[in-house]
C-alpha cells in the first residue's frame, strides 16, 4: 500500500556548496541510505534497496594479478 500525503511547500537553501532541503516529518524515509536521481524538471528520493553480500561481491571487477604461492609447512610440535 502507497501511502499519498497532499504536497508541501519548501525552502531550498545551501549547505557548504551543495543545495539542500529539509524534509518534512511525513515524507521521511525508513532507513539511511536513499537513491536521488532527476527526471527533468523532477527531483526523486527513493529509499535504496539493502544490498545483499552476493550483489556487493557482484559488482566488484576479478584481480587481474596473480596471488603469491603459499608453501604449506607442517605444523611445529608443541609442548602442553
Amino acid at each position: 500500500m502507497v501511502n499519498t500525503y497532499p504536497e508541501r511547500h519548501v525552502k531550498l537553501f545551501r549547505n557548504g556548496k551543495n543545495q539542500a532541503v529539509r524534509i518534512p516529518v511525513e515524507f521521511e524515509l525508513n532507513g539511511s541510505d536513499a537513491i536521488m536521481r532527476r527526471e527533468n524538471n523532477r527531483l526523486i528520493i527513493e529509499l535504496a534497496p539493502p544490498r545483499s553480500l552476493s550483489a556487493l561481491l557482484a559488482s566488484w571487477t576479478p584481480l587481474q594479478e596473480g596471488l603469491p604461492e603459499i608453501v604449506d609447512l607442517p605444523p611445529e610440535d608443541v609442548e602442553l
